[in-house]
């Protein structure tokens, strides 16, 4: 390869890899203005009374399986009963 093939295709290399950095720094910003907007919520929720710890472990809750809750729950209730709970 001669010295302007080399510098071209480090030029092509180095403009891809500019935009996949551009891309990534993009969606940082953005997932940025999200978390932002769920503060937000949250602060709006809290302000009008509502427990956002247990909003929290809702929303977690909310994305688990059915079948693993309830497996975690009858576990947690025969160590609760262990310990007289």
């Amino acid at each position: 390869m001669d010295d302007h093939q080399t510098q071209s295709s480090y030029r092509v290399t180095a403009d891809e890899l500019r935009q996949f950095i551009e891309r990534i720094e993009r969606l940082d910003m953005e997932k940025k203005d999200i978390a932002d907007q769920q503060k937000e919520v949250m602060a709006e929720a809290k302000g009008r009374g509502y427990d956002t710890k247990v909003m929290r472990k809702l929303i977690a809750l909310r994305k688990r399986d059915a079948n693993d809750i309830a497996e975690e729950e009858a576990v947690l209730d025969m160590y609760k009963e262990a310990l007289g709970m």
